[in-house]
């Protein structure tokens, strides 16, 4: 079975539910309404690029990847990267390693100087970003509202 990593399109959007109701069990689902609402700010938002990992016709993982403008660096831009999810059954295939491949691709094709992420606490997790050449190299802060 071939993995393809591509842009999700609004097509997509029942599958990245899916996906987003394993990385974030304790959520209740979003609304219909709501989500395609969302979805199309998030197609509209210049930069923005939520990448899908697409078996056969089976969303199995995701990456949501925004080019953030920059003014230091020489105004080169910062990949960021957020709600990075593979499905269970998909984990340790590959797939994840193709979507932060494709992530990266995507980085070097804006001209950013650098990509950041946050991790989930879990060793696996860090050992699977050191694995994709990042590096644990900032104390990362959050607050949750």
């Amino acid at each position: 079975m071939t993995v393809i990593v591509r842009p999700a399109t609004e097509p997509d959007l029942p599958g990245l539910l899916a996906l987003y109701s394993e990385l974030n069990p304790e959520d209740a689902p979003l609304p219909t309404e709501s989500a395609h609402r969302i979805w199309t700010a998030i197609a509209a938002q210049p930069g923005r690029t939520v990448l899908v990992a697409d078996r056969d016709g089976v969303l199995v993982g995701t990456a949501d990847c925004i080019d953030l403008p920059n003014l230091t660096r020489g105004g080169r831009s910062i990949l960021g990267v957020e709600n990075v999810v593979v499905a269970e059954a998909h984990r340790r295939t590959g797939v994840g390693r193709q979507l932060m491949d494709a992530a990266m691709q995507l980085a070097k094709s804006a001209g950013c100087y650098k990509v950041q992420l946050l991790a989930a606490p879990e060793e696996e997790v860090h050992t699977f970003y050191r694995a994709c050449g990042l590096l644990p190299l900032a104390q990362g802060f959050r607050r949750y509202l």
